[in-house]
């Protein structure tokens, strides 16, 4: 049996001064829904590290977490850089906001990727007054 090859999508996804395909990939298949595709991005011990969680390591519970929390969500990153640390790792931060039915807040991401632009980590950082972090908190908590 042979492997087919993927075909190499462009992303719609506009960032300032990022080109990164994995990077602009995250968002894309993320603002499409594709939970499954944005969790194949990490690499197989990747880390997910979401507001008010536990972080989430491994494709599979990434995915399962994604399908569970992120439906809805617009993320509209906007500015970025990219760096290339002395471990070869890439780290690209990334400014924007993400959109819900509910509310909207402006958001950093923190991407480390390894040599094989696999996403090794996300951090997802809330840019928010501590009164708006704590009716986020409550909103969060009255939907379980």
């Amino acid at each position: 049996m042979t492997a087919t090859a993927r075909p190499i999508i462009t992303s719609s996804i506009k960032i300032a001064g990022i080109t990164n395909p994995t990077v602009l990939g995250y968002f894309e298949t993320l603002n499409a829904g594709d939970f499954d595709a944005a969790a194949n991005l990490f690499a197989d011990d990747g880390v997910l590290h979401a507001p008010f969680e536990e972080p989430i390591i491994g494709s599979i519970s990434i995915a399962t977490y994604l399908k569970t929390e992120a439906r809805g969500m617009k993320l509209e990153p906007q500015q970025g850089v990219s760096q290339i640390l002395e471990d070869g790792n890439v780290e690209v931060p990334v400014s924007g906001r993400v959109q819900t039915s509910a509310f909207g807040i402006n958001v950093a991401w923190l991407f480390l990727l390894n040599s094989d632009q696999k996403i090794l980590s996300v951090t997802v950082k809330l840019l928010a007054s501590p009164q708006e972090l704590l009716n986020l908190r409550s909103h969060k908590k009255s939907e379980v």
